[in-house]
């Protein structure tokens, strides 16, 4: 048996302005969140910072870790709690001492055991596999089946993220494969009863 149970992820929707920090706040207040993705495309680094501020405290009064997407830099500026690394965005053992000991280094592997075990061995505190099902929120390239999480789990210690199209409907295979945590953008941020509602239904399913 794992010692903590599947908790919840969430990622940030492409458009964080406007009012989402009442809406991060909503979700948030709604049910145990573990840590939440900050990830932004195309702005400077002054841009993304400015935006992430507000949501970075919000996050802090709620004990989330706040987890920038790509950019060991603004990582850095932030003192985010962590980074997650794609593929193509960086050194786990550089991001390392950049960040510190204490940074949690999260690790894109799609479908690959393979890759997982090369960031768990330069030092990365999770993996993420997926995507698992077909998602709205960004071009899904690779697959990820759930024999992988299993495999994974049954392995290592080190904690999976399953990723990709997850909804409180097709959730709970991933959760009995052995996920430790299940990223979620899209089902919470476009819940048709909004993100509150979302967050509990993911909660009730993780209890």
């Amino acid at each position: 048996m794992k010692e903590f149970p599947c908790q919840l992820y969430l990622i940030s929707p492409p458009d964080v302005g406007g009012d989402f920090p009442q809406t991060l706040e909503s979700a948030l207040s709604a049910g145990p969140v573990a840590a939440f993705q900050f990830r932004v495309k195309d702005l400077d680094q002054h841009e993304a910072a400015a935006l992430a501020e507000p949501l970075q405290a919000i996050c802090a009064a709620h004990d989330v870790a706040f987890i920038v997407n790509d950019s060991v830099a603004l990582a850095k500026r932030l003192k985010a709690d962590g980074v997650h690394l794609g593929q193509g965005d960086g050194d786990v053992r550089e991001a390392r001492e950049l960040l510190g000991p204490d940074a949690q280094i999260g690790v894109t592997c799609h479908n690959s055991r393979h890759l997982a075990m090369e960031a768990a061995e330069a030092g990365a505190d999770y993996v993420a596999f997926g995507a698992f099902f077909p998602t709205t929120t960004k071009n899904v390239d690779h697959v990820a089946e759930l024999d992988t999480v299993q495999k994974w789990s049954f392995i290592t210690e080190v904690p999976c993220v399953a990723i990709g199209g997850i909804t409180p409907e097709n959730a709970k295979p991933l959760i009995d494969a052995g996920a430790d945590f299940l990223a979620v953008s899209g089902a919470v941020w476009s819940h048709p009863q909004g993100p509150a509602e979302a967050v509990k239904a993911f909660n009730a399913l993780l209890a």
